[in-house]
């Protein structure tokens, strides 16, 4: 219990948490499955889908109302029907009970088919209109885009 206490109180937890998420999203993006890596015969070659995934946690200020949060959530629920390049969207409110959380209460999860197109998401007018009304109530915001397989 020490040692776990002295990994929270030095700020330690952090980066083991970032080394952990890191490493298991080691795969190359240019990986190909084999034959014998599926159920596939020694014919087939199984297709793998891949995603680009986005994920932003947000901390808002103290001082933000509910209802300018209200309106950014609202903003950014309706990006995927102005940016046809979002091809999954999820979100919700942290409800961990760990208390780790560092004050983050927003996640939001965005799919992406490409770089490409994550690249066209980034500078959109939507977006960055999005990040004006964000602007004055974020204290904070972290970002973690990964690759996987489907």
């Amino acid at each position: 219990m020490k040692v776990i206490n002295f990994f929270f109180r030095t700020g330690l937890a952090r980066y083991f948490f970032m080394f952990m998420l890191l490493s298991s999203c080691n795969k190359n993006v240019n990986d190909k499955v084999k034959p014998s890596e599926t159920n596939a015969t020694s014919t087939e070659t199984m297709v793998v889908k891949k995603q680009l995934r986005h994920i932003v946690l947000f901390k808002f200020k103290k001082e933000a109302s509910q209802e300018a949060i209200a309106k950014a959530e609202k903003a950014f629920v309706a990006l995927p029907s102005k940016i046809s390049q979002i091809k999954s969207f999820e979100w919700g409110f942290n409800n961990s009970p760990e208390g780790i959380d560092k004050g983050f209460t927003h996640c939001y999860f965005l799919s992406f088919n490409s770089e490409e197109d994550r690249a066209i998401y980034l500078p959109h007018p939507d977006h960055k209109a999005f990040g004006e009304i964000l602007k004055p109530i974020l204290e904070d915001v972290l970002v973690v885009d990964y690759w996987v397989e489907e």
